[in-house]
């Protein structure tokens, strides 16, 4: 669906240097700090920035030969774009059936239904969750097979969130769609994601498997002499704490085999996360 290798763009005090790719039927999320280079990778692939170097490609196709009838197959929502707050989904409707070929009336109307979205009230009047269930919707509403969202789920409660999610699943069921999600929330990224790219400083540092990084990732705290004498061939980076270190391991069964006294908890992606960036390597 996506493949960046070696996109560059440089800004007076930033330079990304980005590869990713996301598959056919996978959700990918680009994960990292505020300002880490997220933002500058969505608007490449938008065509909203120009990169100075490197290969890009949608769908299969080079960025010159990527046409209108491509670009139709995406669906966008960015964190910060929304349709004017004075306006109705019965307002919303017909603007996306000019926009879109494949937009399905009935379809988006049933959803809209089905997610508690009013058609007759004013954006302006919506919950932020409401607000957020409409961007999934409307990006989704087309028959798209690609969806590429900016932190959708940023600043919702519990219930919103999980609606947010289901929307994003039930879009994938067909099978030959792909999602590229950025996010803060990493259980919402653990529960939904297949894989993930951590991209800090405008430079991708990690790209792993959910699954793997939830089933064999650790994170060990040991004392100052247990790190001394601590087989640390499967650990990844270290950080210096009061008692001690912490260590992130992405072989979390060697050591609960081999060292059981040592406290080794499960890794989440929020550690993997500050241990990569904040860490040091081993």
């Amino acid at each position: 669906m996506i493949s960046l290798k070696n996109i560059k763009k440089t800004y007076s005090n930033f330079h990304l240097d980005c590869t990713l790719n996301v598959e056919e039927n996978h959700i990918t999320a680009l994960i990292g700090p505020n300002g880490a280079g997220k933002s500058t990778t969505f608007k490449i692939l938008l065509g909203l920035v120009r990169p100075e170097g490197g290969c890009m490609k949608l769908f299969g196709k080079t960025c010159d030969s990527v046409t209108i009838q491509d670009k139709i197959q995406m669906g966008v929502a960015l964190s910060d774009s929304c349709f004017s707050s004075f306006l109705r989904i019965k307002d919303i409707i017909p603007v996306l059936a000019e926009m879109y070929p494949e937009f399905d009336k009935k379809d988006f109307e049933a959803k809209c239904r089905k997610w508690g979205l009013p058609f007759d009230k004013k954006l302006k009047e919506f919950s932020t969750g409401m607000k957020a269930k409409l961007k999934v919707l409307s990006a989704a509403s087309h028959n798209a097979r690609l969806l590429i969202l900016d932190e959708p789920t940023a600043g919702l409660d519990v219930m919103a969130r999980q609606e947010v999610l289901d929307m994003m699943r039930e879009y994938m069921i067909p099978g030959d769609r792909s999602i590229l999600i950025s996010s803060h929330i990493s259980s919402d990224l653990e529960g939904l994601c297949d894989d993930f790219y951590l991209i800090n400083e405008g430079k991708i540092i990690m790209h792993k498997e959910t699954d793997v990084v939830m089933d064999q990732y650790g994170i060990i705290k040991v004392k100052e002499e247990q790190y001394h004498n601590l087989d640390l061939s499967y650990c990844i980076q270290k950080k210096r704490e009061p008692y001690g270190f912490r260590l992130l391991t992405d072989q979390k069964q060697f050591y609960q085999e081999n060292t059981p006294e040592l406290t080794i908890e499960r890794c989440t992606i929020d550690e993997v996360i500050f241990m990569m960036i904040k860490g040091e390597k081993i």
